[in-house]
This record gives structure tokens, sequence and C-alpha cells, in this order.
């Protein structure tokens, strides 16, 4: 199992700082432009590998078999 609370809590901590400083914005394109943006600059500070990610991928290539990419 891949343990996610943490990192989801994160952004979700990080887009709420961002909506909150900007004020309302003119439209919802503008807000999904403005979340995009700030998704792109939270992720390039994601540099730990996940644990166990090699069984992780192999469990979910035995369980969603027609989901998976062929590598």
């Amino acid at each position: 199992m891949i343990y996610t609370t943490n990192a989801i809590e994160s952004v979700n901590m990080s887009l709420h700082k961002v909506t909150k400083n900007r004020g309302p914005s003119p439209n919802d394109n503008s807000m999904f432009k403005l979340l995009y943006l700030a998704l792109q600059n939270i992720s390039k500070k994601w540099t730990m590998p996940i644990r166990n990610w090699k069984s992780a991928l192999n469990q979910f290539t035995i369980i969603v078999e027609d989901r998976m990419p062929i590598l």
C-alpha cells in the first residue's frame, strides 16, 4: 500500500495558500490556470522516491492489467 495522506495534505495546503493570497478571480478559467501553475511549482519540490514502488507497480500490473502501459 502507498501511504499518501501527508503528500495530499501538503498539496492541499499549498493550493489553499495560493488561492487565499490571490483574492477573487475574474472567471473559472483563470482559477484553473492558477492552480495548474501552482501544481507545476509544487511538483518541482517532490524529490523523494516512492518507497517500495517496484512492488506496488507489480501489484498494479496484476490487478489492473488493461490500464497499465506496456514498458
